[in-house]
Formats: C-alpha cells, sequence, structure tokens
C-alpha cells in the first residue's frame, strides 16, 4: 500500500506545531484572535474582507451579478485579507467572523447597526434575500436550489481539505489519504455531471447562487486549474460538468468577480482591492505595476 511507517495515535493528542505542510504556520487547534487590528472600513454599504480563494470568490462574484442587475446597494469594498500571514487572525476580523476563515461580510445599510455575516453560503443567502435575486422565493425551486447550495457546502471540503491537501499540500504523499479523497472527488464529479445532463443550471432553467457557490470548486476543477490535478482525475469525462463550467465561466460578472482580491496568476487578473466599478480597468496589478 504504502512506504509510510504506520502510526499508532498516542492516547492524548498533543499540537506539534513543526508538523509540516504549506499552512503549518498558521494552522492552530484554538479560536480567537492572536493580535489587534481593526478593519478599513469603506464608503459603500457593504463591506467585505475576503481573499480570492474558491469561497471568497462565490461571494464577489454574486455581488458583480447584483451590479450586473442594476442593484446600486450591493455596492461594495472589497478589502483582501491574507490568509498565508494570519490577516484573519486579527482582532477586527475575528469579531466578525469568531471562526476566522475567509469571507466576511458586514452590511453597514444601516451604519448605527451593522449585520456581520460569515461562512460563504450563508452570505450567498443574506445576499440574494436582501435583493430578491437569484434564489427562488418559494416552493420546489427554493428547495432545489437550497439543497445544491449546501451540497456545495457539504462536498468541497471532501475535494479542498481532503483531496487538494494530500494531493498537493500535505509534505508527504500518502497513498491511502489521496486514494480515498480522489474517489471521492471523482464521485461528487459524476454527482453534478448526471445532473447537469439534465438541467441547464445545477439547481435547474435558471442561474441561482447555487451555480455561484459551485461553480468556483467544481467548474475550476474540471478545467483544470485546481491542484494542477486535470490529469490525474481525468476531468475531461465529465463533459455536463465542462459545458456548464464553460457557460457560467463566459458571465461578465463571473470574470470581474474572480478578479477582486485575486493575489495568483496573471498580474492584469488581480485586483487586491476592489472600491469601484472602474477599480477594474485602473488599479489591476499590471497597471499598478507599471505606475
Amino acid at each position: 500500500m504504502s512506504d509510510t511507517p504506520a502510526y499508532t495515535p498516542p492516547a492524548i493528542w498533543h499540537w506539534n506545531k513543526e508538523n509540516g505542510g504549506q499552512f503549518a504556520s498558521i494552522n492552530r487547534p484554538v479560536a480567537g484572535a492572536t493580535h489587534d487590528k481593526e478593519l478599513p472600513v469603506g464608503r459603500h454599504p457593504l463591506q467585505l474582507y475576503s481573499m480570492g480563494t474558491p469561497n471568497g470568490v462565490k461571494v464577489t462574484i454574486m455581488l458583480e451579478e447584483l451590479l450586473a442587475l442594476g442593484h446600486a446597494g450591493a455596492e461594495y469594498d472589497a478589502w483582501l485579507i491574507r490568509i498565508g500571514d494570519g490577516d484573519q487572525f486579527g482582532s477586527g476580523f475575528v469579531s466578525i467572523n469568531p471562526n476566522s476563515k475567509i469571507p466576511a461580510l458586514q452590511d453597514r445599510t444601516d451604519p448605527a447597526k451593522p449585520v456581520r455575516v460569515f461562512e460563504s453560503g450563508a452570505i450567498l443567502m443574506y445576499l440574494a434575500e436582501k435583493f430578491g435575486a437569484f434564489l427562488p422565493k418559494e416552493g420546489a425551486a427554493r428547495a432545489e436550489c437550497l439543497s445544491w447550495l449546501f451540497w456545495q457546502m457539504g462536498s468541497a471540503p471532501f475535494m479542498g481539505g481532503g483531496f487538494g491537501h494530500f494531493y498537493a499540500y500535505a509534505p508527504v504523499k500518502i497513498e491511502y489519504a489521496i486514494d480515498r479523497y480522489a474517489m471521492e472527488t471523482k464521485r461528487q464529479l459524476d454527482v453534478l455531471n448526471q445532473r447537469l445532463a439534465v438541467t441547464d443550471y445545477v439547481a435547474g432553467d435558471d442561474y441561482t447562487v447555487a451555480d455561484m457557490a459551485i461553480w468556483p470548486w467544481y467548474g475550476l476543477m474540471v478545467k483544470g486549474e485546481a491542484y494542477d490535478a486535470g490529469e490525474f482525475l481525468q476531468v475531461q469525462e465529465y463533459t455536463h460538468v465542462l459545458r456548464w463550467a464553460e457557460q457560467v465561466g463566459q458571465r461578465k460578472a463571473v470574470q470581474r468577480g474572480r478578479m477582486v482580491n485575486r493575489v495568483r496568476g496573471d498580474l492584469a487578473s488581480q485586483l487586491h482591492e476592489r472600491h469601484d466599478t472602474g477599480d477594474f480597468d485602473t488599479r489591476t496589478q499590471d497597471k499598478l505595476a507599471a505606475g
């Protein structure tokens, strides 16, 4: 099976800070702030504190889609939280999200009574209900949409924290762990593939928050843009997911949302902070570097 030595768990687990791995410096078994740092506040009603990971991209896609529909109240400031540097453990961020994970949103429509929202699925639901968009209001259509939204919330950790971690980030390659999570990732892709064989979008005929939640994880996976694992997982087999991934990826709001708080890839695709629609034309990293 593997050359990895057998491991017998001790009677009591102890935190070994030297356990290695790409994220060892920020992983810890306790919650709460590690340092005092207030969060900046911009001029728009919505303040987003995030980074352009799949979970962060869900929310920036939603906000850009709302703006594309003409919802002026969805204007937002997007502040970059560098999770590799531990920004998510600052006191200001923890006050909005005690779980210290991006994204976190503060709705300051009423500055005297700001509303905090954390967890990406909760933020999508909050915004959908606030603006009456991208989430059916009742009946079977609403139930279907919410079912797929929460399918993503429950499934993606197996793909990201499971497969992605052990395949791409773990300090040692463990055959059992990679096999276990590769199998589960392919099963999930097959679930989506079978669904998208009979529907245009995940929840049915209409584009919804379910697509916004699922696309940054599974859409980018089948496009070969996650963990450099396209060949390993043979993602080209999921033809219906590929069709949908291309369809969603062509939306202008999706393309813009993917740029916000992004810190990897081509400099022209990185908009570290977003405070105005014009920032897409003037403040991407290639333009700042040239200036």
